[in-house]
């Protein structure tokens, strides 16, 4: 009897698979990330800082910084979603405005609202520096720039269909349990890895000159 009772708290205390393998694919992603870095620094080294200082001050960086700081709070929202989901609450039990009470889907719908806005911000300031005249062709720095910056806007997207998955998925079951929370956490490495990722690109990029 005392071993029968053993067993499941030993298949309890293993590492999830699905956690551990998206820590492992993160670990990939962050090689990825370190290679456009490298690409970056190296570039800016070959132009000179005469040269690379003339696209820098086309940036715009109070709206960036803006920008910057709305994607750093969806990870606190984000990570709010992730409480809620590990004490198993889906939606809210009180009213709208009665933040401690929401549940897991409050909390990452806002996540996502915040990220379609660093989203749109995005886009917003890539437009103003093609009416600037800096390109992807135009200039090493345009590059650089939009190779870094645009491969995270993709990976910012794919988190924005993540929560959508997780959001749709948690709708349809029949009730909010282990695998629904899994799946939230999970969702939520993603999303924090991201944002940090960007806070390495946006002091490099905007702050380092």
């Amino acid at each position: 009897m005392a071993s029968a009772v053993a067993a499941p708290a030993q298949r309890l205390n293993r590492p999830n698979i699905v956690a551990v393998g998206t820590i492992v694919w993160l670990s990939s992603e962050l090689m990825f990330f370190a290679a456009l870095f490298a690409m970056y620094f190296t570039t800016r080294a070959v132009q000179g800082p005469e040269i690379w200082a003339e696209s820098v001050e086309l940036l715009n960086i109070p709206f960036s910084a803006i920008n910057t700081t709305v994607l750093v709070l969806s990870s606190v929202t984000c990570q709010f979603g992730v409480f809620a989901a590990e004490r198993f609450q889906n939606v809210r039990t009180g009213t709208i405005w009665q933040f401690s009470k929401w549940g897991m889907r409050e909390w990452f719908a806002l996540t996502f609202i915040m990220g379609a806005f660093f989203i749109g911000g995005q886009v917003f300031e890539y437009a103003e520096l093609v009416h600037e005249g800096l390109t992807l062709s135009s200039a090493p720095y345009g590059s650089v720039f939009y190779l870094a910056t645009g491969f995270h806007g993709l990976h910012v997207t794919g988190g924005l269909l993540a929560f959508l998955v997780v959001m749709i998925r948690v709708s349809k079951a029949r009730r909010f349990g282990h695998s629904q929370a899994t799946t939230a956490i999970v969702v939520s490495y993603y999303w924090h890895f991201v944002d940090i990722v960007w806070i390495a690109l946006f002091s490099a990029i905007y702050l380092v000159q």
